[in-house]
Protein backbone atom coordinates (compact mmCIF):
# COMPACT_ATOMS: atom_id res chain seq x y z
CA UNK A 1 0.00 0.00 0.00
CA UNK A 2 2.91 2.77 0.83
CA UNK A 3 4.79 1.51 -2.00
CA UNK A 4 1.81 1.95 -4.80
CA UNK A 5 1.46 5.38 -2.62
CA UNK A 6 4.94 6.03 -3.67
CA UNK A 7 4.46 5.30 -7.30
CA UNK A 8 0.99 7.99 -7.28
CA UNK A 9 3.22 10.38 -6.11
CA UNK A 10 5.94 10.01 -8.44
CA UNK A 11 3.62 9.85 -11.44
CA UNK A 12 2.05 12.54 -10.43
CA UNK A 13 -0.87 10.54 -10.40
CA UNK A 14 -2.80 11.42 -6.89
CA UNK A 15 -5.13 14.38 -8.23
CA UNK A 16 -6.31 12.27 -11.12
CA UNK A 17 -9.67 11.41 -9.15
CA UNK A 18 -11.18 14.70 -7.73
CA UNK A 19 -13.88 13.09 -5.47
CA UNK A 20 -14.10 11.05 -2.09
CA UNK A 21 -16.86 8.17 -2.78
CA UNK A 22 -15.82 5.41 -0.36
CA UNK A 23 -18.74 3.45 -1.17
CA UNK A 24 -19.65 4.30 -5.35
CA UNK A 25 -15.78 5.12 -6.02
CA UNK A 26 -15.27 1.61 -5.49
CA UNK A 27 -16.55 1.25 -9.20
CA UNK A 28 -14.14 2.75 -12.17
CA UNK A 29 -15.48 4.57 -15.27
CA UNK A 30 -16.37 1.85 -17.23
CA UNK A 31 -18.23 3.44 -20.68
CA UNK A 32 -16.62 6.76 -22.39
CA UNK A 33 -19.10 9.02 -21.09
CA UNK A 34 -17.88 8.24 -17.60
CA UNK A 35 -14.47 8.98 -18.61
CA UNK A 36 -15.11 11.80 -20.36
CA UNK A 37 -16.75 13.27 -16.78
CA UNK A 38 -13.44 12.34 -15.08
CA UNK A 39 -11.84 13.87 -16.97
CA UNK A 40 -13.25 16.82 -17.54
CA UNK A 41 -13.34 17.45 -13.78
CA UNK A 42 -9.74 17.07 -13.57
CA UNK A 43 -9.44 19.75 -16.23
CA UNK A 44 -10.95 22.15 -13.70
CA UNK A 45 -7.94 21.66 -11.00
CA UNK A 46 -4.52 23.62 -10.87
CA UNK A 47 -2.76 20.37 -11.64
CA UNK A 48 -4.11 19.96 -15.47
CA UNK A 49 -3.50 23.87 -16.52
CA UNK A 50 0.25 23.77 -14.62
CA UNK A 51 1.41 20.56 -15.45
CA UNK A 52 -0.54 17.99 -17.38
CA UNK A 53 -2.24 21.03 -19.75
CA UNK A 54 -2.95 19.42 -22.53
CA UNK A 55 -2.83 15.85 -21.71
CA UNK A 56 -5.01 12.85 -23.88
CA UNK A 57 -7.52 11.17 -22.66
CA UNK A 58 -5.28 7.75 -22.92
CA UNK A 59 -2.47 9.91 -20.50
CA UNK A 60 -5.40 10.70 -18.16
CA UNK A 61 -6.74 6.92 -17.95
CA UNK A 62 -2.89 6.31 -17.03
CA UNK A 63 -2.41 8.32 -14.39
CA UNK A 64 -6.25 7.40 -13.11
CA UNK A 65 -4.97 3.66 -12.86
CA UNK A 66 -2.81 4.83 -10.00
CA UNK A 67 -4.57 6.73 -7.85
CA UNK A 68 -7.56 4.38 -8.55
CA UNK A 69 -5.68 1.16 -7.30
CA UNK A 70 -4.43 2.74 -4.13
CA UNK A 71 -7.68 3.55 -3.11
CA UNK A 72 -8.52 0.17 -4.18
CA UNK A 73 -6.41 -1.20 -2.47
CA UNK A 74 -7.20 0.78 0.73
CA UNK A 75 -10.41 -0.18 1.02
CA UNK A 76 -9.81 -3.86 0.19
CA UNK A 77 -7.14 -3.81 3.63
CA UNK A 78 -10.23 -2.37 5.53
CA UNK A 79 -12.59 -5.44 4.42
CA UNK A 80 -9.45 -7.63 5.22
CA UNK A 81 -8.55 -6.62 8.10
CA UNK A 82 -12.27 -5.96 9.91
CA UNK A 83 -14.26 -8.84 8.66
CA UNK A 84 -12.07 -10.85 10.61
CA UNK A 85 -11.57 -9.46 13.18
CA UNK A 86 -15.37 -9.08 13.81
CA UNK A 87 -15.38 -12.52 13.36
CA UNK A 88 -12.93 -13.58 15.75
CA UNK A 89 -13.87 -10.73 18.28
CA UNK A 90 -17.87 -12.33 18.17
CA UNK A 91 -17.01 -15.91 18.27
CA UNK A 92 -14.69 -14.79 21.50
CA UNK A 93 -11.17 -15.70 20.06
CA UNK A 94 -9.43 -12.84 20.57
CA UNK A 95 -7.37 -12.88 23.45
CA UNK A 96 -8.25 -10.28 25.81
CA UNK A 97 -4.55 -8.28 25.46
CA UNK A 98 -4.98 -7.79 22.17
CA UNK A 99 -8.33 -6.28 21.60
CA UNK A 100 -7.30 -2.75 22.47
CA UNK A 101 -3.79 -2.69 19.86
CA UNK A 102 -6.20 -5.04 17.16
CA UNK A 103 -9.19 -1.91 17.41
CA UNK A 104 -6.94 0.92 17.95
CA UNK A 105 -5.46 -0.70 14.20
CA UNK A 106 -8.99 -0.69 12.72
CA UNK A 107 -9.60 3.05 14.39
CA UNK A 108 -5.98 4.13 12.47
CA UNK A 109 -7.19 2.81 9.37
CA UNK A 110 -10.42 4.65 9.25
CA UNK A 111 -8.86 7.98 10.08
CA UNK A 112 -5.99 7.19 7.42
CA UNK A 113 -8.68 7.04 4.89
CA UNK A 114 -10.18 10.59 6.19
CA UNK A 115 -6.94 12.04 5.94
CA UNK A 116 -5.56 10.39 2.88
CA UNK A 117 -8.49 12.87 1.31
CA UNK A 118 -7.79 16.04 3.38
CA UNK A 119 -4.04 15.50 1.92
CA UNK A 120 -5.74 15.33 -1.69
CA UNK A 121 -7.97 18.33 -0.74
CA UNK A 122 -5.37 20.72 -0.80
CA UNK A 123 -4.41 20.23 -4.75
CA UNK A 124 -7.68 20.81 -5.69
CA UNK A 125 -8.05 24.34 -5.64
CA UNK A 126 -4.82 27.04 -5.35
CA UNK A 127 -2.29 24.90 -5.88
CA UNK A 128 -1.45 22.35 -8.54
CA UNK A 129 -0.17 19.44 -5.99
CA UNK A 130 -1.12 18.36 -2.48
CA UNK A 131 0.61 20.30 0.60
CA UNK A 132 3.52 18.23 1.51
CA UNK A 133 2.95 19.06 5.23
CA UNK A 134 -0.33 16.88 4.45
CA UNK A 135 1.71 14.36 2.53
CA UNK A 136 3.81 13.65 5.19
CA UNK A 137 0.92 13.06 7.60
CA UNK A 138 -0.69 10.59 5.51
CA UNK A 139 2.86 8.96 5.44
CA UNK A 140 3.61 9.05 9.13
CA UNK A 141 0.12 7.39 9.79
CA UNK A 142 0.87 4.82 6.93
CA UNK A 143 3.98 3.81 8.91
CA UNK A 144 2.44 3.81 12.20
CA UNK A 145 -0.61 1.42 11.07
CA UNK A 146 2.27 -0.77 9.56
CA UNK A 147 4.51 -0.46 12.81
CA UNK A 148 1.65 -1.77 15.69
CA UNK A 149 0.38 -4.15 12.85
CA UNK A 150 3.91 -5.54 12.91
CA UNK A 151 4.48 -4.95 16.51
CA UNK A 152 1.00 -7.12 17.16
CA UNK A 153 2.54 -9.78 14.93
CA UNK A 154 5.77 -10.43 16.80
CA UNK A 155 4.35 -10.39 19.76
CA UNK A 156 1.65 -13.14 19.11
CA UNK A 157 4.57 -15.05 16.98
CA UNK A 158 7.39 -14.78 19.63
CA UNK A 159 8.04 -16.14 22.82
CA UNK A 160 10.58 -14.67 25.74
CA UNK A 161 13.94 -15.99 25.21
CA UNK A 162 16.02 -16.04 28.36
CA UNK A 163 19.44 -13.93 28.35
CA UNK A 164 22.58 -15.14 28.54
CA UNK A 165 24.71 -12.49 30.13
CA UNK A 166 25.42 -13.40 34.02
CA UNK A 167 22.73 -11.33 36.36
CA UNK A 168 25.00 -9.80 37.72
CA UNK A 169 26.01 -7.48 34.33
CA UNK A 170 22.06 -8.38 32.80
CA UNK A 171 20.60 -5.11 33.92
CA UNK A 172 23.37 -2.79 32.16
CA UNK A 173 23.30 -4.52 29.17
CA UNK A 174 19.57 -4.77 28.56
CA UNK A 175 19.38 -1.21 29.06
CA UNK A 176 21.85 -0.50 26.93
CA UNK A 177 20.91 -2.38 24.08
CA UNK A 178 17.00 -1.11 24.53
CA UNK A 179 18.66 2.25 24.58
CA UNK A 180 20.75 1.14 21.09
CA UNK A 181 17.34 -0.33 19.59
CA UNK A 182 15.59 2.68 20.24
CA UNK A 183 17.73 5.16 18.86
CA UNK A 184 17.82 3.18 15.78
CA UNK A 185 14.05 3.40 15.26
CA UNK A 186 14.00 6.77 16.08
CA UNK A 187 16.62 7.63 13.05
CA UNK A 188 14.92 5.66 10.82
CA UNK A 189 11.56 7.38 10.98
CA UNK A 190 12.69 10.26 11.30
CA UNK A 191 14.61 9.53 8.17
CA UNK A 192 11.87 8.29 6.58
CA UNK A 193 9.61 11.44 7.53
CA UNK A 194 12.33 13.73 5.98
CA UNK A 195 12.63 11.47 2.68
CA UNK A 196 8.47 12.04 2.60
CA UNK A 197 9.34 16.09 2.56
CA UNK A 198 11.60 15.24 -0.44
CA UNK A 199 8.80 13.50 -2.23
CA UNK A 200 6.32 16.27 -1.51
CA UNK A 201 8.55 19.15 -2.52
CA UNK A 202 10.31 17.11 -5.44
CA UNK A 203 13.06 18.28 -4.10
CA UNK A 204 15.06 14.48 -5.57
CA UNK A 205 14.79 16.27 -8.97
CA UNK A 206 17.80 18.46 -8.16
CA UNK A 207 21.45 18.30 -6.91
CA UNK A 208 22.15 15.35 -8.49
CA UNK A 209 25.48 14.46 -7.58
CA UNK A 210 26.76 12.84 -4.14
CA UNK A 211 28.46 12.97 -1.94
CA UNK A 212 28.51 16.57 -2.58
CA UNK A 213 25.52 19.12 -3.86
CA UNK A 214 26.77 20.85 -6.47
CA UNK A 215 30.09 20.34 -5.25
CA UNK A 216 29.25 22.06 -2.13
CA UNK A 217 29.01 20.40 1.66
CA UNK A 218 25.98 22.43 2.60
CA UNK A 219 24.21 23.69 -0.76
CA UNK A 220 23.96 27.16 -1.87
CA UNK A 221 20.77 28.50 -0.15
CA UNK A 222 20.34 26.36 2.84
CA UNK A 223 18.56 29.01 4.70
CA UNK A 224 16.94 31.15 2.30
CA UNK A 225 13.55 31.30 3.62
CA UNK A 226 12.42 33.55 6.91
CA UNK A 227 12.11 31.79 9.60
CA UNK A 228 14.76 29.91 9.34
CA UNK A 229 13.00 26.10 10.08
CA UNK A 230 10.71 26.75 7.09
CA UNK A 231 13.68 25.54 5.48
CA UNK A 232 13.47 22.37 6.82
CA UNK A 233 10.17 21.59 5.41
CA UNK A 234 9.64 24.62 2.01
CA UNK A 235 12.99 24.83 0.21
CA UNK A 236 14.09 22.14 -1.92
CA UNK A 237 17.95 22.46 -0.76
CA UNK A 238 17.46 22.17 2.90
CA UNK A 239 15.11 19.25 2.23
CA UNK A 240 17.48 17.20 0.43
CA UNK A 241 20.66 18.15 2.39
CA UNK A 242 18.62 17.09 5.95
CA UNK A 243 17.12 13.87 4.28
CA UNK A 244 21.03 13.13 3.05
CA UNK A 245 22.47 13.80 6.71
CA UNK A 246 20.16 11.41 8.06
CA UNK A 247 20.25 8.90 5.88
CA UNK A 248 23.86 9.09 6.29
CA UNK A 249 23.87 9.28 10.20
CA UNK A 250 21.37 6.56 10.59
CA UNK A 251 23.58 4.04 8.73
CA UNK A 252 26.30 5.00 11.15
CA UNK A 253 24.65 4.27 14.01
CA UNK A 254 23.29 0.85 13.03
CA UNK A 255 27.15 0.39 11.65
CA UNK A 256 28.25 1.26 15.47
CA UNK A 257 25.60 -0.84 17.20
CA UNK A 258 26.70 -3.28 14.60
CA UNK A 259 30.22 -3.32 15.97
CA UNK A 260 29.79 -3.34 18.99
CA UNK A 261 27.46 -6.51 18.69
CA UNK A 262 30.13 -7.91 16.81
CA UNK A 263 31.73 -8.86 20.58
CA UNK A 264 29.35 -8.99 22.68
CA UNK A 265 27.51 -11.98 24.05
CA UNK A 266 24.09 -11.87 22.67
CA UNK A 267 21.10 -14.12 21.72
CA UNK A 268 20.76 -15.51 18.48
CA UNK A 269 17.80 -13.93 17.95
CA UNK A 270 19.25 -10.47 18.53
CA UNK A 271 22.37 -11.02 17.10
CA UNK A 272 20.94 -12.17 13.62
CA UNK A 273 17.98 -9.13 13.58
CA UNK A 274 21.02 -6.89 14.18
CA UNK A 275 23.12 -8.17 11.08
CA UNK A 276 20.04 -8.41 8.40
CA UNK A 277 19.18 -4.50 9.65
CA UNK A 278 22.95 -3.55 8.65
CA UNK A 279 22.20 -5.25 5.26
CA UNK A 280 19.16 -3.92 5.08
CA UNK A 281 20.74 -0.42 5.48
CA UNK A 282 23.56 -0.62 3.84
CA UNK A 283 21.03 -1.59 0.48
CA UNK A 284 18.68 0.78 1.22
CA UNK A 285 21.62 3.69 0.98
CA UNK A 286 22.65 2.42 -2.58
CA UNK A 287 19.47 2.46 -3.42
CA UNK A 288 19.16 5.92 -2.16
CA UNK A 289 22.43 7.42 -4.28
CA UNK A 290 21.66 5.28 -7.46
CA UNK A 291 17.68 6.92 -7.67
CA UNK A 292 19.35 10.38 -6.85
CA UNK A 293 21.98 10.69 -9.31
CA UNK A 294 19.57 9.09 -12.20
CA UNK A 295 17.02 12.15 -11.20
CA UNK A 296 14.72 9.62 -10.06
CA UNK A 297 13.50 7.09 -12.40
CA UNK A 298 9.87 6.10 -10.90
CA UNK A 299 10.61 1.97 -10.83
CA UNK A 300 14.12 2.88 -8.83
CA UNK A 301 12.52 5.30 -6.30
CA UNK A 302 9.59 3.03 -5.90
CA UNK A 303 12.14 0.26 -4.90
CA UNK A 304 13.59 3.05 -2.44
CA UNK A 305 10.49 3.88 -1.06
CA UNK A 306 9.97 -0.39 -0.72
CA UNK A 307 13.63 -0.07 1.01
CA UNK A 308 12.54 2.64 3.51
CA UNK A 309 9.98 -0.45 4.21
CA UNK A 310 11.97 -2.94 5.05
CA UNK A 311 14.33 -0.70 7.17
CA UNK A 312 11.48 0.33 9.11
CA UNK A 313 10.48 -3.34 9.60
CA UNK A 314 14.35 -4.63 10.67
CA UNK A 315 14.55 -2.33 13.37
CA UNK A 316 11.24 -2.91 14.76
CA UNK A 317 12.36 -6.61 15.09
CA UNK A 318 15.27 -5.97 16.13
CA UNK A 319 13.64 -3.90 18.88
CA UNK A 320 11.42 -6.43 19.71
CA UNK A 321 14.08 -9.13 19.69
CA UNK A 322 15.89 -7.13 22.25
CA UNK A 323 12.84 -6.04 24.35
CA UNK A 324 11.71 -9.93 24.25
CA UNK A 325 15.62 -11.31 25.08
CA UNK A 326 15.73 -8.70 28.08
CA UNK A 327 12.77 -10.56 29.87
Amino acid sequence: MVVVGGITRLTLSGLSITEWQPVVGVLPPLSAADWASEFAKYKEIPEYRVVHSGMSLDEFKAIYFWEYAHRLLGRLIALVYAVPLGWFWMRRWLPHRLIPALSGILLLGCVQGGLGWYMVESGLVDRPEVSQYRLVAHLALALAIYAAILWAALSVARRPTPSPPPRARQGRVEVGWRWAADAILFFVAVTVLAGGFVAGTRAGLTYNTFPLMDGRLVPEGYDQLRPFILNWFENMAAVQFNHRLLAVTTVIVIFLVWAVGWHAALPRPVRGALRGLLAVAVLQMALGITTLVLVVPVPLAAAHQAGAILLLTGAIIFRHVVRTAAR
